[in-house]
């Protein structure tokens, strides 16, 4: 089951977040409103939440990411630094690293957050890092954001690039460029969906010029359509590779 969660306490929440970033804070009270979600500030009457520093922490991390794609990446064109960047700064990606460094543990959240698991909701945990790297830009400046943005986020950087499994990628995206590639066709994709309003479940097929490639199930028209590109994509793959 792990290890059961709990708010962070008050006037501790800086010094753990001093400890998973490894660095001191010269301003403790920005790092308690860097953890402060809106459900906690409603339910004790505080003003500040952590959105001013999640709207600041998500433009530093963009330029940031953005200079190191081209730096490091000098052959790769306009568009595949926009794939890469947009991979990096996406919820999903944000939401792992915060997840790695324990910020869920650190989140003060109000008690229907706290019961509904949202020390684990992947908006949660992706605003509370961009808002932590908002609130390290205010409290350390720029070339110590720049080092630890580097330090968090460069391996995923390399990851998504080399294409390794597991990474989270655009399938949908690259299923197109693919298939427009390989069969000169664009994907068709058809979706539909069963359950209640409070949990459906969506399932997705798509076809490259009339022929079903792949299919796929999710949460969410996009996860389930995400799925079936992927699968389109092996489908794909297999072939080309049999024709050689």
């Amino acid at each position: 089951m792990g290890v059961e969660r709990k708010p962070a306490a008050e006037g501790t929440s800086a010094g753990s977040l001093e400890e998973l970033l490894g660095l001191p804070f010269s301003q403790p009270r920005l790092w308690d409103v860097a953890l402060t979600h809106r459900s906690y500030a409603f339910e004790q009457g505080l003003v500040e939440t952590n959105e001013r520093l999640e709207f600041l922490g998500d433009a530093v991390l963009g330029v940031v990411i953005t200079d190191l794609a081209f730096r490091r990446f000098p052959d790769l064109s306009e568009g595949e630094l926009a794939k890469l960047r947009a991979a990096t700064v996406k919820m999903s990606t944000l939401a792992d690293v915060a997840r790695e460094l324990g910020l869920g543990d650190l989140v003060r959240l109000g008690k229907g957050e706290e019961m509904s698991g949202g020390r684990d909701k992947a908006s949660i945990l992706a605003d509370g890092m961009e808002a932590v790297i908002g609130a390290v830009y205010l409290d350390k400046g720029l070339d110590f954001t720049r080092d630890m943005i580097e330090r968090l986020f460069w391996p995923l950087m390399e990851a998504y690039q080399r294409g390794d499994p597991g990474i989270d990628r655009d399938f949908k995206m690259a299923l197109q460029e693919q298939a427009s590639r390989d069969l000169g066709a664009a994907p068709e994709y058809r979706v539909w969906s069963q359950g209640p309003d409070h949990a459906k479940e969506f399932t997705a097929t798509v076809f490259l010029k009339g022929e079903e490639y792949g299919a796929g199930n999710g949460r969410s028209k996009k996860e389930a359509e995400q799925q079936a590109a992927r699968q389109a994509l092996e489908v794909l793959a297999s072939r080309s590779g049999g024709e050689e």
